[in-house]
This record gives C-alpha cells, structure tokens and sequence, in this order.
C-alpha cells in the first residue's frame, strides 16, 4: 500500500494467524461477517482523515482520538470499544529514540483501526507475522501484539542509556570531566524524555488487564499485565539511569569547584609572595630628593639580594604554618 492515500495497509483477519489484504474499495465493502477488519492509516494524510471522519462510523470523539495532533498515552473506553494511545520508540534513520511515535487505536469487536504519523516497526512486524500466518487471530490481540511489539524495542535503547552512564562513570575516574561533561546533559535528556511517556504507558497497561470491556479475553489480560511489569521495569531503569546521572553531576560539579578552589589558593599564595616585593620596589621607585642608594653602584645589588632573601623567607614561613 502508499502512504500518499492515507492507508498504509488493511487485512481481514482469517482466525487462525493469516488475513487478507485489501485496499481502500476492499475496507468500504468490508461487513462484520467476513472477519475481523484491520485499518493501519497514515494520520498525516487527508484521504485517512476524511475516511476516519466520515466513512467509519466513529463519532467525533471517536475520531478525534484517532486523529488528534499530540496525545500521551491514555486508554479510554467509548461506545463499546477501547481507544488506546501509546508510544515507541523512534528508530527510523537518522532520528532519536526519544523523539517517540504515537500509535492510536481503536479496539472494537470486530474491526481494529490504528494511526501514526512516522513508521513503527512494532507496526511492520505484526504485518510480517500476518503475512507467515503466525499474527493475531482477533482484535484483543492485535492490540496485545502492538504493545508488545512497542515494548520490546524499549529495552534496547533502556539498555544503552544504561552502558553509557557506566562508561561515564569510567570515564570520570580515567579520564577526567572533559569527556563527561559533553555526554552527561544528552543522557539526561534522553531518560528524561523517555520516562515522560513510559511511566503514562505502564499505567495504561496497568488499566487495560482490570477494564470492564468483553474485547479482551482473560489470555490476552494476561499479556497486558506482562507488559505492564516490562515497562515498570524500564521506568525503574530510567530512574535508575537518572540518579546515577545527578551523582555523576554532583561529582563533576565537585571537581570543578575543588579545581577552582585549588586555582585560587595557587593565586593567592602568589599574591602574598610579591605584595611586599611590590611595595618595596614602588617605594624605591619614587622621584623625591633623599632616596638612599641613589649615588651607590652597589645599591641595585643590594636591593635585589634583599628581594630574594625576603622571598625564602617568606616561603620558609608558608612552608612551616603548611600554607604552601
């Protein structure tokens, strides 16, 4: 199927793992009769949006829920069937997993349709399976295989976020701050972002397994509830991922202030070394009648071995009260 005409596929499922394909004039002479019905539309396309809006039945609160901008996820039950929003993970090329992609749906009896702007390759997968006769064989499990699918290529990005907060700290105690610094504020970032939408996501997997709805029988409850401990699994990661990376930016911030810290001291110690050899030599360096030494060759010698002296001197104290 083209994006370009607003649907990107469509089947009717056989019952038993397989389905047939159809096309735009396939889905309009669709009936409940002939199996369960799958729509995967293209949100963005106005040929989708004017179906959704007049051919397929939903109210406007319906297809509101199907074709709204921005959404979090959420599941709501109306007019019999389930509208479930969720998200995964963006792994298109060239893209950041945690720009997530919205995947909408509506669960009804016998028909399923679902939207999304960006490709999922949760999405494709039940596809393929459709394909090999190995995919759902009714509407709860279209819905638990699309959840399913979206999880699991969390745990991946879940995972890397993870290595790298590792390699930071590695890298914090070899190599120093200026290789973290670069990396710490994008890790934090990416947990921060992910977590905004997978700790919404766990409560609707969490709400989908008690719903009060005949669509989903007790297997595919089940299934729900396992995806709903995955995904708390990887919010618990994520806030692990967080702390572990304000312990590393307090640590940075620590060796940052001790450096500064230590600057300062070196300045300061300076600082009082050539304060007296400075008020010396201005003193010296006045133009009044009186000053001594003026008529002596010797007298610049002698000034200038009285510097160094008073210089030891002063470090000999330094050294002594352990200030140097």
């Amino acid at each position: 199927m083209s994006e370009e005409n607003g649907l990107i596929a469509a089947f009717v499922l056989d019952g038993k793992g397989g389905a047939r394909e159809l096309d735009w004039e396939g889905v309009a002479a669709w009936t409940p009769g002939d199996g369960v019905l799958w729509v995967h539309l293209s949100r963005a396309a106005e040929q989708a949006q004017n179906w959704v809006r007049e051919h397929s039945g939903f109210d406007q609160f319906g297809a509101g829920m199907l074709l709204e901008e921005d959404s979090r996820p959420r599941v709501t039950a109306h007019d019999g069937a389930l509208f479930v929003n969720l998200r995964g993970v963006n792994l298109n090329p060239g893209e950041n997993p945690e720009d997530m992609v919205a995947l909408r749906m509506c669960i009804e009896s016998r028909r399923v349709v679902t939207s999304r702007t960006r490709k999922l390759m949760a999405v494709q997968e039940v596809r393929d399976n459709l394909a090999q006769g190995l995919g759902p064989k009714d509407a709860g499990e279209i819905l638990v295989d699309l959840a399913a699918g979206l999880v699991e290529r969390m745990g991946p990005i879940v995972s890397d976020l993870d290595d790298k907060v590792s390699d930071l700290e590695d890298k914090l105690i070899d190599t120093g701050l200026s290789e973290v610094r670069a990396v710490l504020g994008s890790l934090r970032r990416q947990a921060i972002a992910l977590r905004r939408y997978l700790a919404p996501q766990r409560d609707v997997m969490a709400r989908l397994q008690t719903e009060r709805t005949s669509l989903l029988e007790e297997t595919e409850r089940y299934h729900c509830r396992e995806i709903a401990d995955r995904v708390t699994r990887y919010v618990e990661d994520l806030d692990a991922v967080r702390e572990r990376a304000a312990v590393i930016q307090e640590e940075v911030q620590s060796q940052l202030s001790d450096r500064l810290n230590a600057n300062m001291y070196l300045l300061s110690v300076v600082a009082s070394i050539f304060l007296p050899l400075g008020f010396i030599t201005g003193l010296f360096g006045i133009n009044v009648g009186g000053m001594p030494g003026v008529d002596s060759d010797s007298a610049f010698t002698v000034v200038t071995v009285s510097l160094v002296v008073l210089v030891l001197i002063q470090i000999w104290v330094f050294r002594k009260k352990k200030i140097i």
